[in-house]
């Protein structure tokens, strides 16, 4: 572990007093439902897509990402292309109809499109699971980056983050979030690149097999504390340290060993493998569709999952689809996209170079379980001194920008769930303003994300970023496809299909997280299951809407969500939407 580093921490600092200061500033331009909701539908397109990348670009792929290159190998790859090209299918389907139609959040839409209060409030709740269960990732992500720069216990990262979020959310909204979130994606994308080709130089001037290499030694004495009892296999003896505090040697082979262990290496060694731990090595860790040779189940069907998570999934986030309900127009809404993916595609490159250096300089990390923190401890493994000090403080300034972004824009989801479709009816819609019941309503959605963050330890970031994915892949994207280009969709059908696919998303995620451990292939289709949650969603709702009548106006609806606005009369443009306001 990094000892305190007051580099590191002022950096943290500065961004942490930065976003909320900026968070501050836009209290006075945040005074209406609208500002606090959509921005008042008046950002423009660069900096949109600076705000999307800002909130979508989480702890996943700042740290998470680069963990599981490291540790599972190539076919974790698939991540930020699903991330990627999710956005693309967002351009083609879904962006500019669902801003002509003009909504505040995708419950709205679900009411105004099928004529249902019911099923906005059953989407509502969809919207609190994916919220809290993205929120995860990014509460552990601010833990773990707090513990290593500073020696601070996993709990105050989480309650730090939460609360500036919290506050920022709570006061500023979506006007003032759309700033901060733009001058965040700046920070983290700065942040990522430069000690990445600093380190790049570096190790091409001392060791020009580091990229070639794929069986992770040990370069110096390292001495590693087992978390857990494994069975260790060495390709050579070792010096073991036991509990009780005795030592003796073991090895070479396959040797249990019980927790709190202490293995203590010499350079030169192959790092040894743990039972507890999978991981990837030799050629293994290039191979695709293989996932990594951590002998997970049936590997072909897990990456099929998870590209179709990532790529549906990307279009049923309600954080991101909130986004484009503040462009001006639908043009507007298409020219944030074509940013956006080129935005993307510069900072993808970048987590894969910390995960293969990483198994080079700090293959420690493959036995502890602490993959998500080799972005940060790279570069004082690397270049050390002075030099390393601020490539980690670079480094953690971004990392805190990531949390924060991210989970800014997901408190406002939840916010703006909770305040504006879940207790639309209710005697405090009547009685508080919309600006108090989204206050209201940010705050308790902070106090449960830091609640379940302190929980998220044991989780891989990025797998939780890819269930929340899974989840939004099987509820909203059946009911945004379907209810943009099926004119034959009644509430029915998509409240169904949301809990049908949705539902089984949510109860296969659960038994991973809960339930006992499965093997085989009800192992591979619950740790995985987009693959077949997804289709039953749509299925589901096509067949169930079939044996019903669609909603009364829908020509008007699906002309609202399709004929250019310049094309469109006021009148026509709004009269979908206004079902759903005047309520």
């Amino acid at each position: 572990m990094i000892a305190v580093a007051g580099i590191a921490v002022s950096s943290i600092a500065v961004v942490a007093i930065a976003s909320t200061a900026l968070g501050a500033l836009s209290l006075r331009v945040s005074r209406t439902t609208s500002d606090f909701l959509v921005a008042s539908r008046s950002v423009r397109p660069t900096a949109n897509a600076l705000a999307i990348c800002g909130e979508y670009l989480s702890a996943g792929t700042f740290l998470g990402l680069a963990g599981l290159v490291m540790t599972v190998g190539v076919d974790m790859l698939w991540y930020p292309v699903g991330y990627t090209a999710g956005f693309l299918a967002l351009l083609l389907f879904v962006a500019a109809p669902l801003r002509r139609f003009g909504a505040y959040t995708i419950p709205e839409f679900a009411e105004g499109r099928l004529d249902s209060f019911a099923l906005r409030r059953f989407s509502a709740l969809f919207v609190l699971v994916i919220g809290w269960l993205y929120l995860l990732p990014q509460m552990k992500g601010a833990g773990i980056t707090l513990a290593v720069v500073t020696g601070a216990p996993y709990w105050l990262g989480v309650v730090l983050v939460g609360a500036i979020v919290t506050g920022n959310v709570a006061f500023g909204g979506m006007r003032g979030i759309t700033f901060v979130q733009a001058f965040q994606y700046c920070v983290k994308a700065v942040a990522l690149a430069v000690p990445a080709l600093v380190l790049i130089g570096m190790v091409a001037n001392r060791d020009t097999r580091v990229f070639g290499r794929t069986a992770p030694v040990l370069r110096e004495a390292t001495v590693v504390r087992l978390a857990t009892d494994a069975t260790v296999t060495f390709d050579r003896q070792v010096e073991v340290e036991y509990p009780d505090g005795t030592r003796r040697r073991v090895g070479p082979g396959a040797i249990p060993l019980a927790r709190s262990t202490s293995l203590l290496l010499a350079p030169g060694a192959k790092t040894p493998t743990l039972s507890s731990s999978k991981r990837a090595d030799g050629p293994d860790w290039e191979r695709p569709f293989r996932s990594g040779g951590t002998n997970r189940p049936h590997p072909l069907y897990l990456t099929y999952s998870l590209i179709l998570a990532t790529f549906l999934g990307t279009m049923g986030l309600p954080h991101i689809l909130v986004r484009f309900y503040t462009n001006p127009d639908g043009p507007g809404t298409r020219r944030t996209i074509r940013v956006v993916l080129a935005l993307l595609a510069v900072y993808y490159i970048w987590p894969p170079v910390y995960g293969v250096l990483g198994r080079s300089w700090t293959p420690e990390l493959l036995m502890t379980g602490r993959s998500d923190a080799v972005v940060l401890l790279l570069p004082e493994r690397i270049v050390g001194g002075l030099g390393g000090e601020l490539l980690t403080g670079l480094l953690a300034a971004g990392a805190f920008a990531a949390f924060l972004s991210t989970s800014s824009g997901l408190l406002i989801s939840v916010a703006g769930a909770i305040s504006h479709d879940l207790f639309g009816d209710s005697q405090a819609r009547r009685r508080l303003s919309g600006v108090v019941r989204f206050r209201v309503a940010a705050v308790l959605g902070g106090i449960v994300a830091v609640s379940l963050g302190l929980n998220a330890e044991r989780f891989q970031i990025n797998v939780l970023v890819g269930w929340a994915f899974a989840i939004a892949a099987s509820s909203f994207c059946p009911l945004l496809l379907l209810g943009i280009w099926w004119p034959r969709l009644t509430a029915r059908g998509a409240a169904l299909g949301m809990a049908v696919g949705g539902g089984a998303a949510v109860v296969a995620i659960a038994v991973v997280m809960i339930g006992p451990k499965l093997r085989g292939w009800p192992g591979a289709l619950v740790a995985q299951p987009a693959a077949w949650t997804v289709p039953i969603a749509f299925v589901t709702a096509v067949v169930v809407s079939l044996r019903g009548m669609p909603p009364d106006g829908v020509t008007a609806k699906l002309s609202a969500l399709h004929v250019p606005e310049q094309l469109l009369s006021r009148r026509t443009a709004t009269s979908s939407r206004d079902v759903v306001l005047e309520r």
